[in-house]
């Protein structure tokens, strides 16, 4: 059984989450998020694209509905016991097995939460959920419950979060290594995710971001794979990914030579970071980062090429993106609390002139503040 926490961790996650349904008054939940049943159980897999849940009620009974193929998956990596599947055929519809279990552990009538904020419940798998539990018990939107206790990481996690940013530190070295006028995109690529899995890591959420020349101005990754030109510009987004934990960081590199309007970009993306790092304090809110930095770029006279969020919650995260709950944008009032990590992100796209500036790090709350988690310098890099 590949279980990368210890039985205490485990056994004080399952305590937080009964203490917080019992709060809520919940008598069972349904978690369809990868992200809840990975933190809760270990367990580990793609096959949420299929329906599966994972069912704990308050008297802390766990059960797994899945199908076949992640049976053996369930098995060694996970400590879920009780291990249900559904069958695939014509016709079959697992929320009436869902329904079966729900009555064994006498839930009708009772009060049931969801996780509907999820990617492994599809529109139509959720319809057919709630046609199914229609006048058999109360169900309610719980999509957070977990989310808000796994935003707090323990120091067992913290220790995953930092590997992550030492390889994600790699990653970067090898991105100015192989950045250079003639150099193939795909190259620094590869190169980059290769030092990722060499040091031990694991494939990211959703895949790296990398553009040049126009494509660098995109926050997305598309399929193009271009050749550096003499004078270029290059914008990574790439995360440390290691047992699922993430570190992200961000750069854009200029190929050849800097211009002016390049130097400046980076000085207010700098200088938005540096500002961003000192709000980042136990106490304030995840919209308060966001303000200094939207007023840092409106100052510098870029309100039309900022973002309107920089950045979100990192942790253990799945297919098909790495961002997490809470994202900073302006009003969010969640507060910020020792052990939460952060990938702040200062983006710039300006679209007139068709340059590209981009500047972020990853960052862990301290008691008394916090601390950056990549080592490597923040000076605009030309190669």
């Amino acid at each position: 059984m590949a279980l990368h926490f210890s039985k205490q961790e485990f056994s004080e996650r399952k305590r937080k989450v009964l203490q917080s349904m019992k709060e809520q008054n919940l008598d069972a939940i349904l978690m369809f998020r990868q992200e809840s049943m990975y933190w809760l159980t270990g367990y580990d897999t793609f096959g949420y694209v299929f329906f599966q849940t994972l069912i704990l009620d308050n008297k802390g009974n766990v059960i797994l509905l899945t199908r076949a193929p992640d049976l053996r998956q369930a098995q060694n990596t996970s400590n879920i016991e009780d291990i249900r599947i559904w069958v695939d055929k014509d016709g079959s519809n697992p929320t009436d097995d869902l329904k079966n279990i729900l009555d064994e552990l006498s839930l009708k009538e009772k009060k049931v939460g969801v996780e509907y904020e999820a990617y492994g419940l599809t529109g139509r798998n959720a319809l057919r959920l709630n046609k199914s539990l229609e006048n058999y018990c109360n169900i309610e939107d719980q999509s957070e419950l977990i989310t808000k206790i796994r935003v707090v990481k323990s120091s067992e996690e913290i220790v995953y979060v930092k590997k992550a940013a030492e390889l994600a530190d790699l990653a970067l070295d090898q991105a100015w290594k192989h950045t250079k006028a003639g150099a193939s995109e795909a190259k620094i690529l590869a190169e980059m995710q290769r030092i990722v899995l060499d040091g031990g890591g694991d494939y990211p959420a959703n895949e790296y971001i990398i553009g040049s020349g126009h494509n660098a101005l995109l926050c997305r990754y598309q399929s193009e794979k271009r050749i550096l030109s003499d004078t270029d510009q290059l914008s990574i987004e790439w995360a440390g990914t290691y047992k699922h934990y993430h570190s992200a960081m961000f750069r854009t590199i200029a190929v050849g030579k800097s211009n002016l309007k390049h130097i400046k970009m980076h000085q207010a993306c700098l200088e938005a970071l540096q500002n961003c790092e000192k709000k980042l304090i136990p106490g304030n809110t995840v919209g308060e980062v966001f303000d200094v930095h939207a007023q840092t770029f409106d100052n510098h006279g870029y309100n039309k090429s900022r973002m309107n969020a920089c950045g979100y919650s990192l942790g253990s995260t799945f297919s098909p993106n790495w961002m997490d709950w809470p994202m900073l944008y302006t009003g969010n009032p969640y507060v910020i609390t020792p052990g939460n990590v952060f990938f702040m992100h200062m983006i710039l796209m300006d679209s007139d002139n068709e340059l590209a500036m981009n500047l972020g790090e990853t960052y862990l709350v301290t008691e008394n503040g916090n601390e950056r988690l990549g080592k490597q310098k923040l000076d605009l890099v030309v190669l």
